[in-house]
């Protein structure tokens, strides 16, 4: 079965698939494999009815192994699962900072990354010391999923740990900065539970690694309201996969921390800090944040 998954993401290799994709299903295979016999395919097709999980899972177990099927010569009747799709859910500001700041140096750099950028995990695995310009204090991605690539900028306090991470590091240009996405996504949510338990917080558990990447495409719409930008930001091929954070936009009901300042010194700070300009009321400016 270890030769037939091996072939399987041979042959997607050479078809030109993201490696994001293919790392998706080699591992939805892996997890069938120890399951059941991979060249029975009846048997694997029962398999997938009987597993307790939402039709979605089912869905990618099902697309996965359809391609093991047709790489290694078998047949079957692909079964239909139709996902229910919903809105993604969208973390606060807070909450995530509240999950960064207890992750060792590493995570809590690599989590704020994703924050400021939106950047997929398999793209943050694959920056590269040259994909990184420190003075510019921007990074160069190349789209996992053959999206335009794009270049994004770092917050300061973001920008500031990352040169420390380097500093520290004796990197040739094209080694990789940071883990594996499985590593990312392990590490995520075993911080991200340690916090949920120790602030009787349950609602974090509800954040995933991905959910940091839908809370920098909703905040940039709801500060940009620029659609065109938000896709261009993410990486999209098609402007469909970005228009959902349109819906996502609603903080009508939300609470908000004001501050005002009359210099251009503390109007920089509070834009750095997740600020945003108002308006201006008797020469001074008004600046507000999602708590």
């Amino acid at each position: 079965m270890k030769e037939g998954i091996f072939k399987t993401v041979w042959e997607l290799k050479k078809r030109g698939y993201a490696d994001s994709t293919i790392q998706g299903y080699a591992g939805k295979l892996r997890t069938l494999s120890r399951l059941d016999n991979l060249n029975n395919p009846e048997s694997v097709r029962s398999l997938i009815a009987r597993k307790k999980c939402s039709n979605a899972f089912k869905e990618a177990l099902v697309n996965a192994y359809d391609h093991y099927v047709k790489v290694n010569g078998l047949s079957w009747k692909k079964p239909l699962y139709k996902r229910q799709r919903g809105l993604p859910y969208v973390a606060t500001t807070e909450q995530i900072n509240k999950i960064i700041s207890r992750a060792s140096k590493k995570y809590a750099l690599i989590f704020s990354i994703l924050r400021d950028t939106g950047l997929r995990p398999i793209e943050i695995h694959n920056l590269t010391l040259k994909s990184v310009d420190l003075e510019k204090g921007v990074i160069t991605v190349k789209s996992a999923k053959f999206g335009n690539p794009r270049v994004l900028k770092l917050k300061t306090s973001t920008l500031a740990m990352l040169r420390e991470y380097i500093k520290n590091l004796n990197l040739h240009l094209n080694e990789k900065l940071f883990p594996n996405s499985s590593a990312i996504r392990h590490s995520f949510a075993r911080y991200r539970n340690i916090v949920a338990e120790k602030l009787h917080e349950p609602n974090l558990r509800k954040i995933r690694l991905y959910d940091l990447r839908h809370h920098f495409a909703t905040m940039l719409y709801h500060k940009t309201k620029d659609i065109l930008y938000v896709k261009e930001q993410l990486g999209h091929k098609r402007l469909e996969s970005t228009l959902i954070y349109t819906h996502l936009v609603d903080f009508k009901d939300e609470e908000y921390i004001v501050r005002v300042t009359k210099t251009v010194k503390e109007a920089c700070q509070l834009i750095e800090a997740g600020f945003e300009y108002v308006t201006d009321i008797e020469d001074t400016k008004l600046f507000r944040k999602r708590k």
